[in-house]
This record gives C-alpha cells, structure tokens and sequence, in this order.
C-alpha cells in the first residue's frame, strides 16, 4: 500500500473507530446471535413442550419469511437515517425475545417470534452498518467491515458458556431473558453513544435524510444486473449450508459421539471460524481482488462438510472441520457489504443490500429447514452435508463471474 494510502487509511480508522464499534455490538446482539446459539435451547423446549428437531427447524424456517420485508425497510432507512431503524430493530429484538421466554408450547408462538426476529435483520446487521461504515472507509473498507461485522463472530466465541450457565441456573426461559436484557437494556444504549461520539464534517448521508446523497445506482438497476443475481445466490447458497449446520451443530455432536460439553464447544468453533474467515477477507479484498478469494474459500468450506461425513471424526478433528466449514460463513458477512458498495455504490445501498438479504434470509431458512428435516426423514445429515457441499462449490463458481470488483480498481 502507497504511503499516500496508509495516511488515508489512518486517518478514516481516527474518525471512523466509533461506528465500527457501534457496528460490532448491534451486530454482535442481532438476530444472528440466537441463530448460532439456538440449539442451546432446542433440548429444552423438546423436553417441554415434545417438539421434534424438525419441527423446530420448520418453525425457524418458515418464521424467517419476515425477512421478505428487507428491501422495503432498507428503502426506508436510505430515506430516513439509520439512526430511528436501529433502535426500533433493537427493542422489537428484546421483546420477542421476552416472547419466547413465555411461550406455552404452541409452534406457531414460536414461529412468530421467529418472524419478529427477521424483521429486526435490516436494522441491527450489514444493512445499516455497512452503510455508516463505507460512507466512512475507502482505503480499508474491507477490513473495516470485516471489524463491525466481527462482533457476531466474538459473541458467538464467548457467550455459549454464560448462556450455557444461564439455561442451567433458570432454565431456557431465563436463557431468552438474559438474551432479552442483554440485547434493549445494554447494547441499544452503548451503539447510540458510539454513533453520537463518530466525528464527522457536516451532514451525515449515511445518518441524516436530508444530507447530499451518495452516488451509484438506484435498486432498479441494481436488480436488473447479472452481477446482483451472481452475488445474491452466492449468499443463498453459502447460507443454506451453513446456517444450516450451525442450527444443528449441538445434535450433531452428540449424534458423533461427543459429550454434550464437547458438542457445545463446536459452536465456539464455528465462532472462531466466522471471526478469522472476516478479518482473512477484508485484509485481502483492501490489496487483492475479492471474488478469486471468495472462490478459494468457498471452496475450503465445501471440502469440510465433504469431511464432515465422517461417522465418528473425534473431538479434535470435528472441531477442525467445523472450523474450515464455518470460515465461508465469516467471510460471506465481509464480503456482501463490500460487494454491494463496490459493485453498486452507496446511493440505494439499503434497499440493494436489503434485496440481497432476501436472498441470503431464503438461503438460511431453506438451511434450518432442511437440515432438520433431512435429519428426521433419513436419520443422520449426510443430505444436508452433501447437499452443502454442492451448494458452496456453486457459491465458488458464481464468485468468479464478479469481474470489476478488484480493489485496486
């Protein structure tokens, strides 16, 4: 990197640190969160309430069509800031989290609270911070979101021994309270104040409606591009596999043989995976062409679930394969932020970054659907393993088809 580039860069971390930080505690308590811990909870409402895996990950699924409401709600926040979107996702996210907390074992009261957590996707994820972000980054744009985007891979890492510790003490009711309390009592506060403390000269785009808007193409056109439909089923695809996996990781440890210790330590390793796999691509895309780099990961990804077909790996190679499947997860979440301000500017970047999720919200419930009712027809997850694997290497070859979205450009 130039040293023109470097002080460029220096300068966009000392004004734009606050909103990166802003980013990683709403993304880090999002939606997102209970997807990759929900399993923690699966046992519990089993015994309760009788429910089977498959109709858990059913209800999941189908309660996910919330996040239909994605283009429509990133329109709205390119017209009125990110600002109102975030604390309305936030608290709507607290209170169906009190929902679940209280439910009397109907699925449909679950499947709703599942809804409510999809519409809360737009304004606690990549549709609002990346937009704040890449209005404020350039020169390290890509590994500055892949830091906002990262803090859904540290909670990950941390937070399934504390919820762990909270469904042993109170049971899973007391777990979706902790998640509740967490989530309107202590993050909605500490992102406002980050936001409020980002310098910044003049009206904000990104923050302020009424400031000059930023430049690129409406989502009319964006959605009338090749290049959209490549992106958007990249993110299916990636999100049928591994969503799919994540929702499961729990059952699927204890059906090969670990512990229930053991099981649950391979969601720190899907954590751990996200977290690398997020830092790995946004320093390379800030040098390097990005979509030869999706490709090669989303490749290493397809040969781990290929490997996950084991029928008893072993702790220790589990956890590896777990994390070589886990990492297309974490680089997807750097990369379609980035990819979308790239390859469509930042003029329509929530209701283009809105469509996308679309796709990518279908990719994860068809994921938790299949993986659970796969598990239920055939017995085991070879399906939904190989079903994955296929999935990633389409995922690959898409990302080749992304020509003009070098860095360098």
């Amino acid at each position: 990197m130039r040293t023109g580039d470097q002080a460029s860069g220096r300068a966009e971390w000392r004004r734009g640190w606050p909103v990166v930080l802003a980013a990683m505690i709403g993304v880090g308590t999002g939606p997102g969160l209970f997807q990759n811990l929900s399993s923690l909870f699966t046992p519990g409402m089993i015994a309760e309430f009788g429910w089977t895996r498959g109709q858990i990950a059913t209800a999941a699924g189908l309660g996910l069509v919330g996040g239909l409401a994605a283009p429509f709600l990133g329109r709205l926040t390119d017209r009125i800031g990110v600002r109102a979107m975030i604390v309305t996702a936030m608290l709507l996210l607290g209170a169906a989290y009190a929902g679940l907390a209280v439910m009397s074992g109907r699925l449909w009261q679950y499947q709703l609270a599942v809804f409510c957590l999809a519409l809360t996707v737009p304004g606690t994820g990549a549709l609002v911070y990346g937009k704040l972000v890449s209005a404020r980054f350039v020169a390290h744009r890509g590994l500055a979101l892949a830091v906002a985007t990262s803090g859904l891979s540290i909670t990950t890492l941390l937070l399934p021994p504390a919820i762990a510790a909270a469904i042993s003490l109170w049971g899973w009711r007391g777990g979706f309270v902790t998640l509740a309390i967490m989530v309107a009592g202590i993050a909605l506060p500490l992102v406002l104040l980050a936001i409020r403390e980002a310098p910044r000269d003049g009206p904000d785009p990104a923050l302020d409606p009424d400031a000059a808007p930023a430049t690129g193409m409406t989502g009319r056109e964006a959605r009338r591009s090749a290049r959209f439909w490549a992106l958007g089923l990249t993110a299916l695809f990636i999100n049928v596999a591994t969503n799919g996996l994540v929702t499961q990781l729990v059952p699927f440890g204890l059906d090969r043989g670990l512990s229930a210790g053991q099981a649950a330590l391979l969601l720190a390793s899907f954590g751990a995976s996200q977290i690398v796999g997020r830092f790995a691509m946004g320093f390379l895309v800030d040098r390097f062409a990005a979509p030869p780099l999706a490709a090669i990961a989303a490749a290493i990804s397809a040969a781990a679930f290929v490997g996950l077909q084991l029928d008893a790996p072993g702790f220790a190679l589990a956890m590896a394969l777990i994390f070589a499947a886990g990492l297309m997860n974490g680089a997807e979440h750097d990369l379609l932020p980035y990819l979308t301000g790239k390859l469509f500017g930042l003029k329509s970047y929530g209701e283009v970054y809105g469509s996308l999720l679309v796709l990518a919200l279908l990719g994860t419930a068809t994921g938790i659907v299949g993986f659970g009712r796969l598990h239920d027809a055939t017995g085991d997850y070879s399906v939904a393993l190989w079903i994955a694997a296929a999935g990633l290497v389409a995922a690959a070859g898409l990302f080749l088809t992304l020509g003009g979205a070098d860095s360098r450009d």
